[in-house]
């Protein structure tokens, strides 16, 4: 396990190094940018120091570029956490069910589900939600993620948890409000992660069902819920642990279309108004901050899968 974290580790490192020459490739793009005084290696390696010093630089508006991702970041992955979280939930029931039924009715009803939520553009499932639901229905709110009444101050950056440290006199109706706001982008960043968990969980629990011991299992007089149950999901979700840190990608790239969309103040919108605005201060400090977090997100999910399935820590044995 110590030397597959060190292969982990080193890996995040060389990573790191060639999206800090991303980085600072962006910056150059400016003509008018101190950084293009410099040789490009000789401007990489300060750029490199200024990284380490938690400093992405000043935006055009004259803010530190490093406290406006502070600011806005976290409500991005506030979230991003719901709908994955909400992408798991139903992603992985529906998975099992399609796999233990491979060819069976149900397992064709949730494919076809898959196939249709795999290709509809997110930002047009987000314009028919909001029409349908709000503009329509009138359910739930447009966009943003709280109504502009009520005032929350800013402690941690999520709004849920903010809510719960105020004192704000309407700290129920508040947090409903926000709740109410969070349902309709969780749901639509939700279907594409969730496809691919579904897709993911059946072929797992598909490649289980042709296992040995759940022949051996059947004969015993288990029923086949019985057998998924107990046996065939303990096997099935640890390969899967190492994957779903692929998917937080996916989230937290659609996530930047569906903040646009429902006007969430999360990194997604501040990233595209810097790109309008072509301020390349804040485009950098949004990728690298951006890119930053997908890769501890996968490198987390690498070492708890090997953590809890030996067969993939000892892949680096087989293949040295």
């Amino acid at each position: 396990m110590l030397i597959y974290t060190i292969r982990r580790l080193n890996l995040f490192v060389i990573t790191m190094l060639i999206l800090s020459m991303v980085g600072f490739s962006i910056l150059r793009l400016d003509p008018s940018s101190v950084w293009n005084q410099h040789s490009f290696w000789g401007g990489w390696f300060d750029y490199l120091q200024q990284l380490l010093s938690g400093h992405l630089g000043t935006t055009l508006s004259g803010a530190s570029a490093s406290a406006e991702v502070i600011a806005v970041f976290p409500a991005t992955l506030e979230l991003c956490f719901f709908a994955f979280l909400l992408a798991l939930i139903l992603g992985i029931p529906l998975g099992t069910i399609s796999g233990a039924n491979k060819g069976g009715v149900s397992d064709t009803a949730i494919s076809f589900g898959t196939l249709i939520g795999f290709s509809v553009p997110v930002f047009w499932m987000a314009v028919i939600f909001i029409t349908l639901f709000s503009l329509n229905l009138g359910w739930l709110p447009v966009s943003g993620q709280y109504n502009v009444l009520y005032e929350i101050p800013q402690v941690t950056g999520f709004a849920l948890i903010d809510v719960l440290l105020s004192s704000h006199p309407y700290q129920s109706a508040a947090l409903e409000d926000i709740l109410r706001h969070l349902i309709l982008p969780t749901i639509v960043l939700s279907i594409a992660p969730m496809t691919e968990v579904i897709l993911l969980m059946k072929a797992s629990v598909a490649h289980e069902m042709t296992q040995n011991y759940v022949k051996a299992a059947a004969t015993k007089g288990l029923s086949r819920s019985e057998i998924v149950r107990r046996h065939v999901m303990k096997n099935a979700l640890p390969p899967l642990l190492p994957k779903l840190g692929l998917q937080f990608s996916t989230v937290l790239t659609l996530a930047i279309i569906v903040e646009f969309i429902f006007n969430w103040p999360g990194i997604g919108r501040w990233l595209l108004d810097a790109i309008a605005h072509q301020d390349h201060v804040a485009i950098q400090a949004g990728v690298i901050s951006v890119a930053t977090s997908v890769l501890l997100v996968n490198i987390f999910t690498e070492l708890a899968g090997a953590a809890v399935n030996p067969l993939v820590r000892k892949e680096w044995y087989a293949n040295k």
